[in-house]
């Protein structure tokens, strides 16, 4: 039951970023200032999760958020108006996420894997939807139809284990730091995957869209392998060298494929250090996602983008994802 459960709601994650995908790049977009809304849109769905999970963590009700973020999505799709429409999307995509994601840390307990597989279909969903903008009009109803019914069934079906009593954990000067760590290495993977600027990246964007999909699968099933540490200590260590040769397709996939791979381990981490506040710890690291993405919207970005700079991220990210991951272990 367990799985059949992570199953769907990887489904439903799938479903919910293609269709926002689909909304904001073939109907708002076309209608709207496209830097203005795409940058709503963003902040409403990454950024906003961190005082959504606080509350989710207090309602204590994570189906019932889930569902709600699907019922927005779907309500978006009527109010075809920019700015509007982008905003009310990205604020249902942050509802969805929490709440899915707080019912898989409650069931996965001390695993990693299965966050892997809920956060992994949201590349794949986000790329299909990019890429049959040109049919948005033609696929509405349907899509409005599938996140009804998902829904329906998240409220029938998919509830999920109670929130500990929310409440953060005593000790600031130990977990604070250690967050704050975590939040930097999503902020360096956001910004690294906003930088690559791939020869092949064009012609090969269905292979890059895999690597980053069962990179995040394949970094949670590794932890629980072979441990947290050790994992990151390895893809990262080399991923930074896949990139120095990244010019060349299948070296530079893998470098992606590597490197995507943290992105269950901090937030496996950020569950451990926040056992009572997982909602708030989930909204932390998505908030790094849009603080990563946003020196791309304002046109900050290094003079000469390349190998060289991404396998720095990777380093870079290296001794702050070890730090929150024994902080996080020795609070276990």
């Amino acid at each position: 039951m367990r799985h059949i459960r992570l199953a769907f709601y990887s489904a439903a994650h799938f479903w919910v970023d293609l269709s926002c995908a689909l909304l904001l790049l073939g109907v708002v977009c076309p209608e709207a200032d496209p830097v203005r809304c795409i940058l709503l849109y963003n902040f409403s769905a990454f950024a906003v999760q961190m005082p959504i999970g606080l509350l989710a963590d207090r309602l204590n009700r994570n189906h019932q958020v889930a569902a709600a973020g699907c019922g927005l999505v779907a309500a978006a799709w009527f109010l075809t108006k920019g700015a509007e429409a982008a905003v009310l999307a990205g604020v249902g995509n942050a509802l969805f996420h929490v709440g899915g994601g707080l019912d898989t840390m409650n069931w996965s307990g001390e695993k990693a894997g299965p966050l892997g597989v809920f956060v992994s279909p949201g590349a794949a969903g986000l790329f299909l939807g990019a890429a049959a903008r040109g049919a948005a009009e033609a696929l509405a109803l349907p899509v409005c139809g599938v996140l009804v019914a998902a829904a329906v069934l998240i409220l029938l079906w998919c509830r999920g284990r109670e929130n500990p009593p929310a409440a953060l954990p005593e000790g600031r000067g130990k977990w604070l730091p250690a967050l704050l760590c975590l939040l930097l290495v999503v902020v360096l993977r956001s910004w690294n995957g906003f930088l690559f600027r791939f020869p092949w990246k064009g012609a090969l964007g269905a292979p890059l869209t895999c690597a980053v999909v069962l990179g995040k699968t394949a970094g949670g099933l590794a932890a629980d392998r072979f441990g947290t540490s050790r994992t990151a200590a390895i893809t990262l260590g080399l991923s930074a060298f896949c990139f120095l040769g990244s010019d060349w397709a299948p070296i530079g996939l893998l470098g992606v494929f590597l490197f995507q791979m943290t992105m269950p381990l901090t937030l496996w981490a950020a569950g451990q250090l926040l056992p009572s506040a997982k909602g708030l710890a989930f909204g932390v690291l998505t908030f790094g996602l849009f603080l990563g993405a946003l020196p791309t919207h304002l046109g900050w970005e290094p003079i000469m983008p390349g190998p060289e700079v991404y396998a720095a991220t990777a380093i870079l990210s290296l001794p702050l994802l070890c730090y929150g991951l024994c902080t996080a272990q020795k609070r276990r």
